[in-house]
C-alpha cells in the first residue's frame, strides 16, 4: 500500500494537480506519514536528502494547517537554487514563498533528544533562504494531517542566500525579516517566531519522527527552519525578495 500511495502522491505533483486525498492508502498517524514520505523521497531518488524543511514553527501556521506542533518534510537537490534565482510561475501548482532561517550543517546530529546548544553546536553556517511552497490540496481537514506529512508538508523547492561570516555573534531570534512581491512589504517577523529561537527548531527537527525515519541528520545538509511570515501566494510573474536585518537578503523572480 505504501508504494501505491507514494506513486499517488507523486503523479499527482508530475501532472500538476490538487492531491486528492488517499482513502484506503492514506497514513492513519504522523509516523505513517513519515515513513510513506521516505517512500516518497527513495522513489524520487531522493535518500538521503539535501536537506529538510520544518513547516509549521509559528502557532499562527499550526492553526491554519490544524497541526498541534511542526512538520517536516525532506528537501531534494532538484529544487534548491542559489540566489539571485530565476523559475516559470506555470511550473508550480497555486505557488508561495516563505521567509526562513536556513542554514547548513557541519556535523551529524542523530536522532532523537537533542537540547538547543547541541543543535547549534552542528552549524556550520547560517543565511537567508526562501522556501518555494505549493497549495496542491483542496481541504486540509479532509486530506489529513499524516498525508501532508507524506507529500513533505507543501515543499516545492528553495532559495538559498550567501553564509553570513561571524553568525554566532548575531542575536538570531531578533534578527527581523521581511518579504516583499514587486516591492510591498507582504509580511514580516523574527527569528524568535520559530519555536522561540531558530536552533530551537533544529533542535525539534532531530529528535522528530521525520528524524527518525531518516536516519537522522547529516553533515552538509540544508535546513529551512520555518517561515517568519505566512505563506505569500502569489498568482502570476513577479520579483520575490527575503531579506533579514542580519543575514542578508535573497532574491526569485518568477516569470
Amino acid at each position: 500500500m505504501a508504494s501505491e500511495a507514494a506513486e499517488a502522491i507523486i503523479e499527482a505533483r508530475r501532472a500538476r494537480r490538487i492531491l486528492a486525498p488517499l482513502g484506503a492508502l492514506a497514513p492513519a498517524t504522523p509516523e505513517a506519514g513519515y515513513a510513506l514520505q521516505k517512500e516518497v523521497a527513495l522513489r524520487l531518488g531522493g535518500l538521503p536528502p539535501a536537506g529538510f524543511k520544518i513547516g509549521a514553527t509559528t502557532k499562527q501556521m499550526q492553526s491554519i494547517l490544524g497541526l498541534a506542533g511542526p512538520a517536516a518534510g525532506f528537501v531534494p537537490k532538484s529544487g534548491l537554487r542559489a540566489t539571485p534565482a530565476t523559475a516559470r510561475h506555470a511550473d508550480f501548482v497555486n505557488p508561495g514563498l516563505e521567509c526562513e532561517v536556513g542554514l547548513r550543517l557541519a556535523r551529524d546530529i542523530a536522532p532523537g533528544p537533542c537540547t538547543r546548544d547541541q543543535a547549534a553546536a552542528a552549524v556550520g553556517e547560517v543565511f537567508a533562504a526562501m522556501e518555494i511552497v505549493e497549495k496542491r490540496y483542496d481541504d486540509l481537514a479532509k486530506l489529513g494531517t499524516p498525508t501532508l506529512i507524506a507529500d513533505q508538508v507543501f515543499h516545492a523547492g528553495g532559495v538559498l542566500g550567501a553564509a553570513v561570516a561571524d553568525w554566532r555573534s548575531l542575536d538570531l531570534g531578533a534578527t527581523r525579516g521581511r518579504l516583499t512581491v514587486n516591492g510591498e512589504v507582504r509580511g514580516e517577523g523574527v527569528g524568535a517566531d520559530l519555536l522561540g529561537h531558530p536552533f530551537e527548531a533544529l533542535a525539534w527537527l532531530a529528535s522528530s519522527a521525520c528524524a527518525t525515519e531518516f536516519g537522522g541528520l547529516r553533515t552538509g545538509q540544508v535546513v529551512f527552519l520555518g517561515s517568519v511570515t505566512p505563506p505569500i501566494w502569489v498568482d502570476g510573474p513577479c520579483k520575490v525578495v527575503v531579506e533579514f536585518d542580519t543575514l542578508g537578503k535573497v532574491e526569485l523572480t518568477l516569470t
